[in-house]
Parts: structure tokens; sequence; C-alpha cells
């Protein structure tokens, strides 16, 4: 679907050497700039003598400075009874550290005029950042300076407490009571065994939230949130030979740290179809979903299942979107697409249907469309149409100095370095209606598949479990 290469690539691309600059000027009737150059982005990698990772992306282009940070730990690196501590940590994260103060780091960026501030949380890795005016750069190195050598003493009972209520509210608020949230949890479990990094989705359960304790919380910090297993991005408006010189004062002095060992894993096998009604006393209307292991992060066949997502479900144009909504008009809604993550991906997808639409007919029409793809190669407009949404999506992320530092850190921590721009378009580039076809056919077999299907709870029985 288009929105996700505009999520996932369309971020930070420079077509020619002056992009990010002055745009060029070019005389009346002259040709064009070539379409086919590969972008490239100016960025230096170094690393502190305590293991710190820096990547420097300096832009002139306005007043402004990214200081994005990426601990290198997410929910699959916890260990069972312990779901959510990563995205708990990234909570803790903001209630103050020894020279900040207590809850004042949002406080301090505000009055900074800092223009973005937050942190998130994946499976496979935790971030923090800021952008705030050039000549604030050092106060943000500063604040996340502090907050990575100097936390603990300000992590009590009393901030534990406090956020493990935000956390497990935030989880009812975006997953317990809304449509269509009980049917993630259940396709989770279908998914993957107990044991496995991604059995638990990110938010974590309520009973291993309630159950962590101050200790576990120290714990999870003194393992992972040490400088070696942390990369820090600087774009935007500065001096390099000065910004290093203030990344060395605000960070250089912390000791040396080892990078701790993260969990490999395969997927767990599927063996198929396996299926699970779920009753929602949220949903208002049925969906069906239906979802694959396939190809982890930037692996081979992993640009081909998003392309073929495109193919499907894209609004308007996907193939199985024009049969189930505008044809047979049995479907309100249509989603395709390639969820991709450094252990494993999951392929999906999922259609909600209208109030009077046969279930059956549906499953039958999706069904017979992931048969057909696995049998016949798509059509060569189908593969373009997707790669120029792909490059589309690369030239319109270009203006954002965030995206660019959040795709260097992405880059960075999922193939290994930060300058792999051409190679990641290089896979959509490369990626064939026959190829797409045989990647099909080795991942959405029926018997690879899980099935869950919402249906409303009815009224009378909305008060039950």
């Amino acid at each position: 679907m288009l929105h996700r290469f505009a999520s996932r690539l369309g971020v930070l691309l420079v077509l020619g050497a002056s992009c990010l600059g002055a745009p060029q000027a070019f005389a009346r009737g002259a040709p064009p700039p070539p379409t086919n150059t590969n972008p490239t982005l100016t960025v230096e990698r170094y690393k502190l003598a305590n293991g710190l990772e820096i990547l420097l992306h300096p832009d002139h282009s306005v007043p402004l400075c990214v200081v994005d940070v990426w601990y290198h730990v997410g929910s699959g690196d916890e260990v069972p009874g312990k779901s959510g501590f990563a995205h708990l940590f990234e909570h803790m994260m903001f209630q103050g550290a020894v020279h900040t103060g207590e809850d004042a780091h949002f406080d301090v960026l505000k009055k900074v005029g800092a223009s973005s501030i937050n942190g998130t949380t994946s499976t496979d890795r935790t971030n923090y950042f800021e952008v705030v005016p050039a000549h604030q750069l050092e106060t943000a190195l500063w604040l996340e300076s502090d907050r990575m050598g100097f936390l603990l003493p300000l992590l009590t009972q009393k901030s534990l407490d406090n956020q493990r209520e935000v956390v497990r509210n935030e989880r009812r608020q975006n997953y317990d009571n809304v449509p269509y949230g009980k049917e993630r949890f259940v396709l989770h479990a279908l998914l993957y065994g107990e044991g496995h990094p991604y059995r638990y989705m990110t938010i974590g359960r309520h009973e291993d939230l309630e159950a962590a304790t101050l200790t576990d919380v120290r714990d999870f910090f003194a393992t992972w949130y040490v400088p070696a297993n942390a990369t820090l991005a600087l774009a935007g408006d500065f001096d390099v030979a000065q910004a290093k010189k203030l990344i060395d004062k605000w960070f250089g002095s912390f000791p040396k740290s080892q990078k701790p060992t993260r969990k490999t894993a395969e997927p767990t096998p599927v063996q198929g179809p396996k299926r699970e009604e779920v009753l929602d006393p949220f949903a208002r209307l049925r969906m069906v979903h239906y979802a694959w292991h396939s190809p982890k992060f930037y692996a081979p066949g992993d640009a081909e299942l998003d392309i073929l997502a495109n193919a499907l479900g894209h609004t308007g144009t996907g193939s199985l979107y024009k049969q189930l909504v505008l044809e047979t008009q049995l479907a309100q809604s249509v989603a395709v697409y390639q969820d991709s993550q450094q252990l494993s991906s999951v392929f999906h997808i999922s259609a909600v249907l209208k109030p009077d639409a046969d279930l059956a007919q549906v499953e039958k029409l999706i069904e017979a469309e992931v048969e057909r793809v696995m049998q016949e190669p798509i059509a060569q407009r189908e593969r373009d149409r997707a790669v120029t949404a792909v490059e589309a999506s690369f030239v319109w992320g270009l203006e954002d100095l965030l995206a660019r530092a959040q795709k260097l850190q992405d880059y960075n921590h999922y193939v290994g370095h930060p300058d792999a721009i051409a190679e990641d378009l290089g896979r959509y580039r490369k990626a064939t209606p026959q190829g797409i076809r045989d990647v099909a056919a080795r991942t959405l077999g029926k018997d690879k598949r899980v099935e869950v299907v919402t249906m409303p709870q009815p009224a009378g029985a909305r008060g039950a479990k």
C-alpha cells in the first residue's frame, strides 16, 4: 500500500549533489537532470572510546538541529514474564535525571523552542528525539547525556508506579478498548509460540507490567542503556568540528561499555491453516484477517512482498481492493501490507465486511486472489506502479530533517551502515513480476497461514469476557 511505502521508505533521498541546498537553476529549454541517478546523502559515522556510535548529517538549509538517539533494544529482547519492559522504559526516560531534575525534560525543551519531542518503541529498537533551533544544539545533547548517564538516582518507586499506570492506560486506550484490538493479540499468539521474542506485543501484558519491580527496571537500564548499545544521530545546521567537540564534552567521559547480546530466533512454523474467531464488544462490523510469516526487514523477498501488497491492496488500483470494495461491494475496506521486522516479518491481508456481506464469499475471493499471485506473475504495470510509488515517496521525504535522521538510524540498525539508500532502492528496481511470484509461492501457502475472524459481540453479552 502506498502509505506503507511513505512511512517506511519515503524520507531522505538526495537526487543530485545540491538537492538539500539552494535549488539548481536550469536554462529555459535545457534538458532536465537525469532521473536514474542514484541518490546520495552526506553522513559521517564514528565511535567514541566508550562505544557510543555517532552519525553526523550536516544540512544548512534551515537553522534547525535534530538529536536522535537509538538504543538497540526493543520488545523482542524481553524475557518471558517481563513483556512491555522496553516500552515502559521509554516512558521512564522522560521522568528526569540528576542534572535535569524531576519531570523537567519537556519543560526545558519547550522553553528553548523545540518543535518536536518524543520517543518510540518497536520490537527491535527504542528511540528518543528532539528538533531544536540550531543554537540550542548543546541543550539537546546535555539532556540526552544526562538521562543516558545519570537516570538511575531519580528512578524511584514513585516514578515507576506513575509510568506503569500510564502505560497500562495506554494499552486500554489503544488496544483493549478499541474495535479490532483483541484480534491483534490473538494473531500474535497464533503466529509465535511461547518464548518467541515477538509473541507478546510491544505494549506488554497487564500482569507483567503490574509485576515489574524497581530492581527489574534498574537491571533493564543497566543491561541495555549503555553507550555501546546506542547510536546518536545529529542532523541539521551545525559545524562538524564544533559538533564533535560538544558530543565529546557531553558523552565522551562515560566509561567504556559492552554491547549486550541480542536474541536471534526463527519464526515459529505455522502448521495450518490455524484459525480463531474473536468476539469483539467494540467492533460493529466483521473482519477477516490472514497473516503469514515472511522474510525479515531488508532480506531477499522483503521488497517483493511490499510490491505485491501494493498490487493487491492499494486503494483504487489493487486487484483485491477492486474486487471486494468496488466490484462486489462486499467489504468496507481492504488492507494488504508487509510488516517488516528484524527477526522475521509478517504479510497481512484483512478486510472489514459490509453488514450484509457473505463471509464465505469474501474469504473465497481472498483465497482465489492469493492463489492467483502464487501461480502467475503480476502485470508489469502493477510492478512499475509500486516501484514508482517507492521512488516518489523518497523525493517527498526530502524536506523533513527528522525523517532523514531517522532513516540514517534505520539503515544503520537494520543493514549495518547508514548510507544504504542506493542498495535499498535497488531492491525495488531489480524486482521482477516473476521474482515477486516466486516469493509469493514460497510464502503464502494455505498451510502456512493463520486466520482471525472478528465478530461483533451481541449487545446483551458485552459485559462478559
